[in-house]
């Protein structure tokens, strides 16, 4: 993959709203080159038959034995020390409201 100019990088940094010096252009053209470049080699490598996954790792869920669901609190039980309510549910002021 050709190597990435300044004026590319230019452009790449206006697109980012990004403010760099004519050091910072020249060094950032060889080190996204070298992005470049390596993400070109990952897509040569051969992937056939090997199935997508979203880690690495063998992630799975694990309860313990006597992880069991119990009962739920009442509805009265749930309010009883609710600084506000309704009788049916939790009263909070708006986010926004500048209100008491």
């Amino acid at each position: 993959m050709p190597n990435l100019t300044v004026a590319e990088v230019e452009r790449i940094a206006l697109l980012a709203r990004l403010e760099l010096t004519e050091d910072e252009k020249s060094r950032y053209a060889g080190q996204l080159s070298a992005v470049l470049d390596y993400a070109a080699a990952l897509m040569s490598v051969n992937v056939d038959g090997i199935p997508p996954t979203a880690s690495a790792l063998d992630v799975r869920n694990v309860m313990r034995a006597d992880d069991t669901p119990g009962g739920s609190l009442s509805r009265e039980e749930a309010l009883a020390n609710a600084p506000r309510t309704d009788g049916l549910s939790f009263e909070v002021q708006a986010t926004f409201d500048a209100g008491d």
